[in-house]
């Protein structure tokens, strides 16, 4: 049985937008930068303070905007690299990723990377930017996603596609109304953009300040498109918050036929996806149709009035091809129009590390003088993405069960949060530079091997390690 939820919403006025409200709080980072600049009185900051890894480059080709002008561009033979940017737990945020390759990579890669971008340990999208740079245009991937932590990740990772450095032009962290999409459940799904489309309107795309959130609003226009009267129209109640001027323009027309529009344009892959369609109309006649999407009803008796009315759905099933078909009632005396839709694809986020576990591989981390350039980022989530020499168990609860870091050419010391890691099975750290006391492991009740051999610890074997029923090789 489909899971689907539909509501119809007809509120009205709340508030209208005001000209002196203010950009979305957040980070706008424009990557590769050396310093922060103001663009069209936005302010701009260098990503250099939220990343470790990842070198900054120059593009050579003249661009349309400043933020193009530079990239990071990351070793495609570290499997991620990450950003990792402070927020307000509880909150949700719009994340937009742009980029734009600039052949940064040198002529023998004149074509840009394949890789992927990954959010908290959930795999976002794969990264494929190919067909836009062959026209001169960047590519903006944008998502919804609750912080669930004090800090968001936001990696780059090489797939098997991946044939030269990635690279990333701009990345955004702006917060969004807590009303907006608000019959997800962002605990368990984030949300990714596919469409976000103003029907009828053929101008730049709409965003802020139009948009308080800076959504991005593309034109579709058609032969058939009209402009409405929007003095009586008032829609910034609704929960997703649209902006007025999408109900400025429409697709449609008075006579009583139907309505057919092949939206979004890109075939879909197969997946669930949520759905929002806007309308609104002041004519005098009663404008009154049936809604339906690749021939299944999505709506009936869709009434638009001019107060306005969004109709969607949480969790719509959709595959290849999309057409929405708008068909007028037997009680209209006009027929259908739209004024703007909204589609994502619906993401399962992954699970995530434990964060006792997290913890003390970040204090592992800053002991060591020289740590795996991957250890970004969830260190378990993905799979295929795991730091480097750590295993994890399966199911709900994700532990760290394996540290192998043999002969990895490390130096520095060993921090005592491991003993943190209660979940550990196995240590290998032989063959390093590791200095300092070994710290009392006591508390690793389940560890079964240890090997510190060939390093430059000092000091005495903790006793505790005696105490360890499991360990049978050390």
């Amino acid at each position: 049985m489909r899971l689907l939820y539909l509501l119809l919403l007809l509120l009205p006025l709340l508030f209208t937008l005001s000209s002196s409200q203010t950009f979305p709080k957040g980070y706008s980072l424009n990557c590769g930068a050396l310093s922060g600049t103001k663009i069209d009185g936005r302010e701009w900051i260098s990503d250099s303070a939220y990343i470790s890894t990842g070198t900054p480059k120059n593009v050579t080709p003249s661009v349309l905007h400043p933020t193009l002008a530079t990239v990071r561009s990351f070793n495609y033979q570290v499997k991620k690299h990450c950003y990792s940017v402070p927020v307000y737990r509880g909150a949700k945020y719009l994340l937009r990723s742009t980029y734009f390759y600039g052949a940064v990579n040198g002529p023998d890669h004149p074509s840009p990377p394949v890789f992927v971008q990954i959010v908290d340990g959930t795999l976002w999208t794969v990264v494929n930017t190919t067909i836009d740079y062959a026209n001169g245009n960047s590519t903006l991937y944008e998502g919804v996603f609750l912080a669930q932590g004090k800090n968001m990740s936001f990696c780059i990772g090489s797939n098997n596609y991946t044939d030269s450095d990635p690279f990333i032009s701009a990345l955004e962290f702006l917060i969004v109304g807590g009303s907006l999409y608000n019959t997800t459940d962002f605990t368990k799904f984030g949300l990714s953009l596919v469409a976000r489309s103003s029907f009828g309107y053929s101008g730049s795309p709409i965003r802020y300040p139009d948009d308080q959130f800076d959504r991005i609003w593309e034109p579709y226009g058609q032969g058939n498109s009209t402009k409405g009267n929007t003095d009586n129209v008032s829609v910034s109640g609704f929960w997703n918050l649209p902006p007025l001027k999408i109900f400025e323009t429409h697709i449609g027309s008075d006579q009583l036929e139907s309505l057919e529009l092949r939206w979004p344009p890109a075939s879909l892959p197969s997946s669930k996806y949520y759905v929002a369609l806007y309308f609104a109309d002041d004519a005098a006649g009663s404008r009154i149709f049936n809604i339906s999407v690749n021939g299944i009803t999505y709506f009936r008796d869709l009434n638009a009035i001019s107060s306005g009315v969004v109709v969607f759905a949480n969790q719509w099933p959709l595959s290849g091809p999309t057409t929405v078909t708008l068909t007028p009632t037997a009680n209209s005396s006009l027929g259908p129009l739209i004024n703007a839709g909204e589609v994502f694809e619906v993401l399962s986020l992954g699970e995530r590390t434990l964060t006792r576990d997290v913890i003390a591989l970040e204090r592992i981390k800053k002991s060591l003088r020289n740590p795996p350039l991957d250890w970004n980022g969830d260190p378990c989530m993905p799979q295929q993405y795991a730091w480097t020499g750590i295993t994890c168990s399966t199911g709900p609860r994700i532990r760290v069960v394996t540290l192998n870091l043999t002969s990895m050419e490390l130096s520095g010391s060993l921090s005592p949060f491991v003993a943190n890691m209660t979940a550990l099975t196995n240590i290998w750290l032989g063959n390093n530079s590791l200095s300092g006391h070994i710290p009392d492991l006591g508390s690793l009740t389940l560890l079964e091997t240890l090997h510190l051999e060939d390093n430059q610890f000092d000091g005495e074997i903790p006793s505790s390690l005696g105490n360890i029923s499991t360990l049978h090789e050390v």
